[in-house]
């Protein structure tokens, strides 16, 4: 396995998705729910999330050749994407909408399943790491115990999250998701540059 890789592909899944800052949305769209039904909605979304991460992981690369998007072209087009998102964990600006906990909508699969976990970001991330974990040895299963782990720990979060709470109290959820989206922005700069240097040494 490339260990080098797996890091790489964890540390980015783990900061797009963020399970620490996860926990104060999924107390809000639980709110008034029982303990039995915030421990359903806990395995229900990473396990949506998963779903839809590792079916682009296979063919998000078909889907790029049916539609003749580069890779590089993916690559700034996902840079924009974490950028946004990025900003979005620096300005605080991640709150729920209205209150949901009415709605019949399972909240497991929308809005937390999707798009809070796997989100635009994520996806096009996943996309960009399959396509280089087929040109490096073990990458393949670097990616994969990667996506593995970063939703296990999304379960973790979201399973434990009031007592997590408890410990770290809102200031510090806080302070982690200021902190992700410092790293997601570096991280989103980083990958439109090296997609503008693949663009200039293959032109």
């Amino acid at each position: 396995m490339d260990v080098q890789f797996f890091v790489e592909a964890f540390v980015t899944m783990f900061v797009i998705m963020d399970p620490p800052g996860i926990i104060p949305l999924f107390l809000a769209y639980t709110r008034g729910r029982t303990e039995r039904q915030r421990t359903r909605i806990a395995w229900q979304a990473p396990i949506v999330a998963f779903c839809l991460i590792v079916l682009f992981a296979v063919f998000g690369r078909a889907i790029l050749g049916y539609l003749h998007v580069e890779v590089a072209a993916m690559q700034i087009a996902g840079g924009l994407l974490l950028l946004l998102v990025a900003l979005q964990l620096l300005t605080g600006e991640t709150g729920p909408p209205p209150d949901t906990m009415k709605s019949n909508v399972n909240v497991a699969l929308v809005p937390l399943g999707t798009p809070l976990l796997a989100g635009p970001g994520a996806i096009v991330a996943t996309i960009v790491f399959a396509q280089q974990a087929g040109q490096k040895n073990g990458g393949i299963l670097a990616l994969a115990l990667a996506i593995a782990a970063v939703h296990i720990l999304l379960w973790v979060f979201m399973r434990f999250s009031v007592t997590i709470l408890r410990v770290i109290k809102e200031n510090g959820v806080e302070l982690v998701t200021r902190v992700s989206g410092l790293l997601l922005s570096a991280l989103a700069v980083q990958l439109i540059i090296t997609a503008i240097r693949t663009l200039l040494a293959t032109g």
